[in-house]
């Protein structure tokens, strides 16, 4: 039976795409093989079908698909709501994430401590991930380059509609030294600028708020049930069900009437850019 796709029959759509690819097949060819109709396998690999083991286990069988690679598109059949993905070695760790990021219409995200990875400059990215005990040092290369190539999703012919709710504390926070903070800040306040992207500020004049569960990301699909995303040390988890999109929609209401207007947001990120550009003058940084 049809069903609406789900992040997890999405995946695993994509993941049976690519090993009929790998292995030379068609859907038609390989609904031949297997005796099946060509819409069934269309269905399952556009997620719009529930996949039995039994049919993912005979596509895998076909393509050749064994060992971690079979189990790990075996078990998309059986987790029930949302997805808890362990992170891995870059840069497979972010593809579910870069995948629906380039599918969404609209992004809104709430970070409480850092910059938005999509709007990090490298040096601040650099920064970032320099400071994570648990980065290899001949992995902080291979980890700047792929979170800052996420943000070719602004070069789209039709990028998605942004609106970044950040912290008065991420903006604050000492990253890099001065110079890579203001430079970080005055980018922010360029992309700002754009028609498509929003930046808030929530002021730490507001206190606690309804954000304080940590920062997330809502992405909207054209065709697809929206989902949330949160992000850990050593995983992330997909949200779909829906009152759990319910619940991140009623914290980005709340983030919208606290938080600081778009032309006063750029205001007070371009003046925390010039006192650190003026920090960084008198402390001869610059």
């Amino acid at each position: 039976m049809d069903r609406v796709p789900t992040i997890r029959s999405r995946e695993l759509g994509d993941a049976l795409r690519q090993a009929l690819k790998a292995a030379g097949l068609t859907g038609q060819e390989a609904s031949r093989r297997l005796g099946w109709s060509p819409s069934k396998v269309s269905r399952l690999l556009l997620g719009a079908r529930g996949a039995s083991e039994r049919d993912v286990s005979s596509i895998l069988l076909l393509c050749g698909v064994n060992g971690a690679e079979r189990a790990r598109l075996l078990s998309l059949c059986r987790e029930p709501g949302g997805w808890i993905q362990r992170l891995g070695k870059l840069p497979t760790q972010l593809k579910t994430l870069v995948d629906h990021e380039n599918q969404a219409s609209a992004i809104d995200e709430f970070e409480p401590t850092l910059v938005p990875g999509l709007l990090q400059t490298v040096d601040y990215a650099q920064a970032i991930v320099r400071a994570n005990t648990n980065v290899p040092p001949h992995e902080v290369e291979e980890r700047v380059v792929a979170r800052t190539a996420r943000q070719q999703l602004f070069r789209r012919a039709r990028p998605p509609r942004f609106a970044f709710y950040i912290h008065e504390f991420a903006l604050r926070l000492p990253v890099g030294g001065p110079e890579v903070m203001a430079d970080q800040l005055n980018h922010l306040v360029r992309m700002s600028a754009r028609d498509n992207i929003l930046v808030r500020v929530v002021p730490a004049s507001v206190g606690a708020h309804a954000a304080l569960a940590g920062a997330f990301r809502l992405m909207e699909f054209p065709h697809y049930k929206p989902i949330v995303y949160l992000e850990s040390e050593n995983s992330s988890l997909f949200l779909e069900r829906p009152e759990e999109i319910a619940a991140y929609r009623g914290i980005l209401s709340a983030l919208a009437e606290t938080a600081l207007g778009a032309g006063e947001s750029r205001q007070v990120v371009a003046e925390l850019a010039s006192e650190l550009y003026a920090d960084g003058e008198d402390n001869g940084v610059l």
